[in-house]
């Protein structure tokens, strides 16, 4: 049987150093994800998570705002964040769950980074001889895949 997405539990959060020393963490609140997950076969698996990037939250609004701007995520030159796996492996560990209303779900997990200035964002003040906003945002996408019986896998 196929397995879809849900899209209601699937999260992306991030984190970046401060100073150097400190890890500020938020999490984007708008998130889509799609793809095709075989889990008998995860190398055939593909998943594809689009982040917008103005739902940032890190619990602290004149924060979230300053990584929004033009130091930190450039909002007005890259609206969006797009994830795409690259490959995918089966993890041991009890990740799985058969319920009678939710369905039988899997989850899953991805991790990666980006380099800012790969992106043109060399705000890379020094204060004390440290960098203010590290150059380094990692990446963190969890989520659960949920088994579509095949006669509404057709309907779609």
């Amino acid at each position: 049987m196929p397995w879809q997405l849900d899209p209601m539990h699937t999260q992306v959060e991030f984190a970046v150093k401060h100073f150097g020393m400190m890890t500020v963490r938020g999490r984007f609140n708008d998130v889509k994800a799609s793809g095709t997950v075989d889990p008998n076969h995860p190398e055939q698996s593909h998943v594809e998570v689009t982040i917008d990037v103005a739902t940032l939250n890190t619990h602290n609004a004149q924060r979230a705002d300053d990584l929004r701007g033009s130091y930190f995520l450039e909002i007005d030159a890259y609206p969006t964040i797009t994830f795409a796996s690259t490959g995918a492996e089966r993890i041991g560990g009890d990740d799985e769950v058969s319920h009678e209303q939710m369905g039988h779900r899997i989850a899953y997990a991805a991790e990666g980074q980006i380099m800012r200035r790969d992106f043109g964002m060399g705000f890379d003040m020094l204060a004390d001889n440290r960098l203010v906003v590290g150059q380094e945002v990692k990446i963190t996408i969890e989520g659960e895949l949920v088994e579509v019986p095949d006669t509404v896998a057709e309907q779609r």
